[in-house]
């Protein structure tokens, strides 16, 4: 007499739905909560930094734009094209939107419409002139000298191929002596 095998119940691949309402639901609530303190405390940082100073408020927002911006517009660029798995480029991403966050800092004050980023803006006014403004402008030059910069190794590449194709023609024409 043969006992009957046992199976195991199949398992579903993937996550429960209770699982992912938990996760999206703490996700909002962080969100939430993060958009009530965030703009405050960082508009309180950069005032601190700038002290009252319109040249300190530009200064600062040049630096900031220019530099967190260039970070993080180089991870994605160059890591795009070195990692080839989803995985690995939603990590990327992540990285260079913790490094461009003192730039999203900014921009949730200048359009967020909650009384945090209301209170950051005068905070940003008061004791930070110019900061948001120049913020921008760092931004703007940032984006430009990456495209600019990719456009020229683009044409350093493609003068490079021209060249080699060029020189391989010439050698292939010359009499053999």
């Amino acid at each position: 007499m043969s006992t009957p095998e046992r199976t195991e119940p199949e398992r579903r691949s993937g996550p429960r739905p209770l699982t992912v309402l938990v996760l999206l639901g703490a996700g909002i609530l962080t969100v939430l909560a993060a958009s009530a303190f965030l703009p405050r405390w960082w508009s309180q940082r950069v005032a601190d930094q700038a002290n009252g100073s319109f040249t300190s408020g530009i200064g600062l927002g040049l630096f900031y734009g220019f530099a967190f911006t260039l970070l993080a517009l180089v991870v994605l660029v160059v890591g795009v094209r070195r990692v080839g798995s989803w995985r690995g480029r939603l990590i990327l991403l992540g990285v260079a939107l913790l490094l461009a966050s003192p730039n999203l800092l900014t921009l949730s004050i200048v359009v967020g419409p909650g009384g945090a980023a209301h209170a950051g803006e005068r905070t940003l006014d008061v004791d930070a002139p110019g900061f948001r403004s120049s913020s921008l402008v760092g931004t703007v030059v940032a984006a430009l000298v990456v495209i600019a910069s990719g456009m020229l190794l683009r044409s350093r590449r493609k003068s490079k191929a021209e060249a080699d194709a060029l020189r391989r023609e010439l050698e292939a024409t010359r009499p053999s002596q």
